[in-house]
């Protein structure tokens, strides 16, 4: 009995210490993942409920699925290689490549940045506050977070911002919705060939695993410090994220298929949507949406311009930490506040085409994805890079499938976008 009780202590020392690892090294998955629901990814989720209702639900499980493929590989390469993927790229691929990838992606990060300060803005007016108040304060609080951190504690921040989403999932409660019907739609493949249903189903999939992602998780996983030991860890952190992330965009399209779809709301922003939820999901659900749009658009405003900061230093072979000073790394910080000034100065402009720099960013995600995926394939195939962590045949077939899939898919959404 004596002895039992000893391998049973030390089996329960065994599994806090696993527990209290993956919590140690937990984080750039999740962040990642969660920070795709940016203001853009809510205004998406919001339409995509009150025009269809429940119709697109059942998107977010082959969305969660193919989410978890493309983040696991980024994962495996930062943890094994020890470098960011645009590093990669250029060694693998030479500097004329890399170039053009990076002015792309810095005009479409550029673009998605606008929109996460359009969300502050739009979101402090449900509360009262002018945008010429809460831009500014925003930009500077993003900025100062950044600059004046490290690793450590910028993460420690991001992670905190990820329970914020819960927002939305007791929104989701607070209306006391038809579960079991819910639980049918999410599992039943609904898709006509409607035009506008067609596209607003490629912009859910095209807001969910956008280009910037797998740039950002492959550096912050080596700014973390994660080696090949930790992959297990790292893969787990993905999958959780890539879980996470979806159960949220669930609740966003479930609030307002149950309440404005089913009571003839037509919205055409996240904004519409929270002051459209108070007189029927009453004033709390409303106000919750409300503080998760902007949770959500702080959360994005601060990784999107850090996820350029790292993919055209790293590109370039300049310093790329969150623990270095600014003395150390200039061009890495100068990057992250020059996004964060363009950002919110263009908004604080008058009359600026919002619409059409949120149409023509996506557009760019559309095009430069194809790219970054085939891309992270090669890479991830080559043993020079990989060693014994290739993928294996049964990994290649899923992954090449989720590529084509999703290469069909951005150019059907650039189409779209046009007509």
């Amino acid at each position: 009995m004596e002895k039992f009780k000893t391998h049973w202590k030390k089996l329960q020392q065994a599994g806090l210490l696993k527990v209290g690892l993956f919590f140690a090294l937990i984080g750039p998955g999740i962040i990642t993942s969660n920070v795709d629901n940016d203001a853009g990814g809510i205004t998406t989720y919001s339409l995509a409920g009150a025009h269809y209702g429940l119709s697109l639900i059942w998107i977010l499980i082959p969305v969660t699925a193919a989410l978890i493929i493309i983040q696991e590989i980024c994962a495996r390469m930062g943890v094994v290689s020890g470098k960011g993927l645009s590093d990669l790229i250029r060694e693998r691929f030479g500097a004329k490549i890399t170039f053009y990838l990076m002015i792309i992606l810095l005009l479409a990060n550029l673009g998605n940045t606008l929109c996460e300060f359009a969300g502050i803005a739009a979101s402090m007016e449900i509360f009262g506050v002018s945008k010429y108040a809460s831009v500014p304060a925003g930009a500077f609080f993003v900025w100062w977070l950044i600059v004046k951190g490290n690793y450590k504690s910028v993460e420690k921040a991001f992670l905190l911002a990820c329970v914020f989403y819960l927002s939305y999932i007791i929104s989701g409660f607070l209306i006391n919705p038809d579960w079991p019907a819910i639980g049918v739609a999410s599992i039943t493949p609904s898709l006509s060939f409607d035009l506008g249903m067609l596209t607003m189903a490629i912009g859910i999939i095209g807001t969910t695993i956008a280009p910037w992602m797998q740039f950002y998780l492959q550096s912050s996983i080596v700014d973390k410090g994660l080696k090949a030991e930790s992959y297990k860890y790292a893969r787990m952190d993905v999958i959780f994220g890539s879980i996470t992330v979806n159960v949220v965009a669930f609740f966003i399209i479930m609030l307002c298929a149950v309440t404005l779809f089913q009571n003839g709301y037509t919205i055409q922003t996240a904004k519409d949507a929270a002051l459209a939820l108070a007189p029927l999901a009453g004033s709390y659900a409303s106000i919750l949406f409300a503080f998760g749009l902007l949770n959500a658009s702080l959360f994005a405003a601060s990784i999107l311009p850090l996820s350029t900061a790292y993919t055209v230093c790293e590109a370039f072979g300049w310093e790329s930490s969150l623990n270095s000073k600014f003395t150390e790394a200039p061009q890495f910080y100068g990057l992250y506040s020059l996004m964060i000034f363009l950002g919110a100065g263009i908004i604080l402009l008058p009359n600026v085409p919002l619409i059409k720099i949120m149409f023509y960013s996506q557009v760019i995600n559309g095009i430069l994805l194809p790219f970054v995926l085939i891309f992270m394939l090669i890479l991830i195939n080559d043993k020079r890079i990989m060693g014994n962590y290739v993928n294996g045949r049964l990994m290649n077939i899923f992954a090449w499938i989720t590529v084509v899939i999703l290469i069909g898919l951005s150019l059907a959404m650039v189409i779209s976008s046009f007509l």
